[in-house]
């Protein structure tokens, strides 16, 4: 996550990492779409 993050969007990054890993999803990319996907929720909620 980038540097700032708030505590709650840091501990959603790692409940998706983790549930990707988990269920073998994005195999070796699972930081990155997890982070795409919270800061993509984390744009849609500030406009």
């Amino acid at each position: 996550m980038p540097r700032g993050a708030s505590p709650k969007r840091e501990r959603e990054y790692q409940a998706l990492k983790t549930e990707f890993k988990k269920e073998h999803r994005y195999v070796g990319r699972e930081e990155e779409v997890a982070a795409r996907i919270v800061n993509k929720q984390k744009k849609r909620w500030r406009n």
